[in-house]
């Protein structure tokens, strides 16, 4: 079995992977959503010619060469093309064996994987907030949430003023305490900032803190961690199998969180909770939308032992990432059955392929 074509097919934000070998075998995968059409470009001059041709079987000595190659190019862009084809290898491996991904990678560690309702949004009111949380937990039984803090790499900026001092207190007012509230702060705070922000979550209860400095300062974040008692987490922008070593070796982080997409793929994010498996920390993959990204990441938390705690499922349902694929996944009394199917048990939505732009590498 050979790898003789690598299709992408772009829509808006996304760029679906599709890899078919010489024996007839179709797999699908995909990059990390936004600027998809770079993505797409990267792959199909830099990460497909270092693939097509070779056996489906070798996906993870593939990939670690893909990266020695461009040692050069260490890019974001580069390792979100690579997640789309090792995604869709991945896929091709559970067709040919009639195994989800989940098996291929470790097994089912547990039967269900349990999500916490995860909010992207700012630009909501502390009052509008906490009212569609509250309703998200009646509806679909999350038993844990998350909730956005300061600003985006804000420099001690706040999405709106004084919103951080208010959305913390009156989330946990309204959801009461039976249910576990995070928040994320994007790498908005410095060490100071960070540090009384974690204060007044642990005073509320709160379940971790999410990245509360600037992800390339691992120092930042170590002091942050060191000063508090609230787990802080972080991991999700990085995409440098080296730094997830520091960071889980330095303790820099309580809770680690690889992205599939933006780290290059389900070959590499198994390496990061491995080694978070290994530390005794747990492991909370990253994962900000919808698409196919958040069946992937089922996958990876349904095998891993590491990923014990409640894992990320957004809440949000932008018009980008809408029939992609199907079925659709669902979350019902608080968590996701682990998959069953062969591959990643889903199959393209026809009507992506007809308005998506298809370009094809072949051997």
């Amino acid at each position: 079995m050979k790898i003789q074509r690598i299709e992408t097919l772009v829509r808006e934000q996304v760029a679906v992977v599709r890899v078919t070998t010489d024996d007839g075998v179709v797999g699908i995968g995909q990059t990390a959503p936004y600027q998809a059409a770079t993505s797409a470009h990267v792959l199909h001059t830099m990460v497909a010619p270092l693939f097509l041709g070779k056996d489906p079987w070798d996906v993870e000595t593939l990939v670690d060469e893909c990266v020695r190659v461009h040692y050069k190019f260490p890019s974001s862009f580069l390792h979100r093309a690579l997640a789309g084809v090792d995604t869709a290898l991945w896929d091709v491996l559970g067709q040919v064996t009639g195994q989800p991904v989940a098996k291929l990678i470790g097994g089912h560690a547990r039967a269900s994987v349990p999500m916490y309702a995860s909010s992207m949004k700012r630009s909501i009111t502390p009052e509008e907030e906490a009212e569609r949380l509250a309703g998200l937990v009646a509806a679909h039984g999350f038993r844990a949430v998350k909730i956005r803090v300061g600003e985006a790499m804000g420099r001690d900026t706040d999405a709106a003023p004084g919103r951080t001092e208010r959305i913390v207190p009156h989330v946990r007012e309204v959801l009461g305490t039976g249910v576990d509230i995070s928040a994320d702060a994007n790498g908005g705070f410095s060490v100071g900032r960070a540090i009384r922000v974690g204060r007044m979550l642990e005073d509320h209860g709160y379940f971790h803190f999410e990245e509360p400095c600037p992800f390339p300062e691992l120092e930042q974040t170590a002091q942050v961690a060191a000063a508090l008692d609230i787990p802080v987490s972080g991991g999700e922008q990085d995409i440098s199998m080296p730094q997830f070593q520091r960071m889980i070796s330095g303790r820099v982080v309580d809770i680690v969180q690889p992205d599939i997409g933006y780290i290059g793929g389900m070959s590499r994010a198994r390496k990061v909770a491995v080694l978070a498996e290994a530390a005794g920390i747990p492991c909370t993959p990253h994962c900000a939308n919808d698409s196919l990204l958040q069946v992937f990441t089922l996958h990876l938390a349904a095998a891993m032992p590491a990923c014990t705690q409640y894992q990320e499922w957004s809440i949000e349902h932008t018009p980008w990432s809408q029939g992609v694929y199907e079925p659709v996944l669902q979350v019902v009394g608080g968590a996701v059955p682990a998959p069953t199917s062969p591959g990643w048990g889903v199959t393209l939505d026809p009507a992506f392929e007809k308005t998506a732009d298809i370009t094809t590498s072949a051997a």
